[in-house]
């Protein structure tokens, strides 16, 4: 994962043993389906128990638990987590402290929105908003983002809109110079997660929808999403502005919010509220 120093090392270490020994003191037979039979001295499962959930042998866990220095692999962090019953953020801190970087959670793909982010997103007006995770689903999206870059129902993911939807890409006022630097945003992101299948999809469903998406992921360029302006045709209020600001959730580093701000000094705000009141007025 990383090098450390041997004082940083043996740290770690007798952080995992204590992180081990209260995991497994919370729970009791009775919560992972074994029978207690007779008296129990220590309190929660044993550390044989532990082993046995586990499919690992017992001396094995017993040395894991006194933070010994052994080789510990990915699949069996996965199984002591899984008899521990840990949660996915206990999970990636069993990886931490074990000296290898956590896997992505496996709610990753979960799309399921907390009412909270909802309703910052409706309330984030006059702006548009989006909420992302990091193959750049698009995830939720606030009613002014559909009336500013046409987003419909078709639309999943920002990166195959951007250059599969008619209307949201005719809308980018430098669509040609911004492309490059959007493709190279996203293998940047893609690079975080070598292998990950989600990542091959976006791109091989694009590839085979959009040449020029196809020759612009062949030239192998990487660049970072910056914080930016935002400009937009719109075919009914004409150019809109907008500060761009990408910020990650705390309890889901894997989901974005992208915020639209009107840009100060233009008309935007003005423009982008009468096409909500266009949008809202009654028919």
């Amino acid at each position: 994962m990383f090098s450390e120093s041997a004082a940083a090392a043996q740290s770690r270490r007798e952080q995992l043993r204590d992180f081990l020994r209260t995991r497994r003191a919370r729970l009791t037979p009775g919560d992972v389906g074994i029978a207690a039979v007779g008296r129990r001295r220590t309190p929660g499962l044993r550390r044989e128990e532990v082993a046995a959930l586990a499919g690992v042998g017992v001396s094995w866990y017993t040395w894991l638990e006194q933070g010994r220095d052994i080789n510990v692999s990915t699949e069996v962090l996965d199984a002591i987590g899984a008899a521990l019953r840990l949660t996915e953020p206990e999970r990636s801190h069993l990886y931490l402290l074990a000296g290898l970087n956590p896997p992505p959670p496996d709610a990753a793909r979960d799309t399921d929105v907390p009412p909270e982010l909802r309703h910052l997103l409706d309330a984030w007006r006059p702006g548009p908003a989006v909420l992302r995770d990091r193959y750049w689903n698009l995830l939720a999206i606030n009613e002014t983002a559909q009336t500013v870059f046409g987003f419909g129902d078709a639309d999943h993911n920002c990166l195959i809109s951007f250059f599969t939807n008619d209307r949201y890409r005719g809308m980018h006022v430098h669509w040609n110079s911004v492309a490059p630097a959007v493709v190279a945003a996203f293998r940047a992101d893609a690079a975080h997660f070598p292998g990950d299948p989600e990542f091959d999809r976006v791109v091989d469903d694009l590839s085979a929808v959009s040449p020029e998406f196809a020759e612009l992921w062949a030239r192998h360029e990487v660049g970072a999403a910056a914080q930016a302006v935002k400009a937009v045709r719109h075919p009914e209020e004409g150019e809109l502005f907008f500060d761009t600001t990408t910020l990650a959730v705390a309890d889901r580093p894997d989901r974005f919010l992208v915020l639209y701000n009107p840009q100060p000094g233009t008309e935007t705000a003005d423009r982008v509220d009468r096409l909500r009141h266009i949008r809202l007025a009654p028919a």
